[in-house]
């Protein structure tokens, strides 16, 4: 296989708390993860020479060793000693330091790709043991899905599919550094935490009114404060139909789900005219894996 063309999905967090700060300074977490029909497009080509070359439509992103591409890629390239190159093309879509793992999901593609355009033969459970070297949220990235999530990250447990419905994703116009956030967040202060296991029972029964009512994210009391945008997108869109909505991850990307797709089409038209939000976009939840083949 000489090219190799992927699409990398973003993801939600239906639930994310945050339980503790080990010593070394990571925090465990427990959410629930779930894959939108948003994505990254890359195109994969092998070359000649030894090296390995990215190209981006975002021309503000890295294209060197402090992108994760080039690192999930030269992480396999170094271990089994591959000594063709690759040109890679990221046609970038997810936005960027938003809370919808846009990096780790491209770092996820370039690891599904090194490992079948070189026939390495490595398993998934096998490319995730390596993927949380490049970022907690890598190995979810490569299964996608619905997943509870634990550890740092890398403790995955999939669940059944959640409830089908339509999703509005906004992203004001601000970057949120996930470092910052978490250095600012202190859990002797939060005083309701999600609750993680009643999103996972809901989900298991299909219940999509007990995901809707357990929609929580323990850092929004970091970030909010901070980016009051935030908190004036989630609030307009539950005015104007949605059924829940909530910030994802770290932030400062916002997302409703709705039941119906005109009801959430009207929502997302109503909110661009607002100039709240610098990027929007209408998807739905996907059961699809991560990386998959265009």
């Amino acid at each position: 296989m000489d090219k190799l063309t992927l699409k990398a999905m973003a993801k939600i967090n239906l639930g994310l708390d945050v339980v503790r700060r080990r010593p070394d300074g990571y925090h465990e977490v427990r959410m629930i993860m779930q894959t939108v029909g948003l994505y990254d497009r890359l195109t994969f080509e092998k070359t000649k020479d030894d090296t390995l070359r990215l190209e981006s439509s975002m021309k503000r992103l890295p294209t060197d060793g402090n992108n994760l591409i080039i690192r999930a890629a030269s992480l396999l390239k170094e271990e089994f000693g591959i000594r063709e190159g690759l040109s890679i093309r990221l046609d970038k879509r997810i936005p960027v330091a938003a809370g919808m793992a846009g990096g780790s999901t491209d770092a996820a593609a370039a690891l599904t790709a090194v490992n079948r355009m070189f026939d390495l033969g490595l398993t998934e459970e096998q490319l995730k043991e390596r993927a949380v070297k490049i970022g907690a949220d890598v190995p979810y990235c490569l299964q996608g899905g619905t997943a509870l999530s634990e550890g740092i990250g890398e403790i995955l447990t999939a669940l059944p599919p959640a409830p089908a419905c339509h999703v509005v994703v906004a992203k004001p116009p601000i970057h949120v550094s996930t470092k910052w956030v978490y250095q600012n967040l202190h859990l002797e202060q939060v005083t309701e935490h999600p609750d993680i296991d009643g999103m996972t029972e809901s989900i298991r029964q299909g219940d999509y009114a007990g995901v809707v009512r357990r929609l929580s994210n323990v850092l929004e009391s970091v970030t909010v404060p901070r980016y009051p945008v935030i908190a004036q997108i989630r609030d307009f869109l539950r005015e104007n139909g949605a059924d829940g909505a909530l910030m994802s991850g770290s932030g400062p990307t916002v997302f409703a789900l709705f039941d119906d797709r005109q009801r959430a089409r009207q929502a997302l038209d109503a909110l661009q005219k607002t100039g709240l939000a610098a990027q929007t976009f209408l998807t739905a939840l996907t059961e699809r894996t991560c990386v998959e083949q265009d």
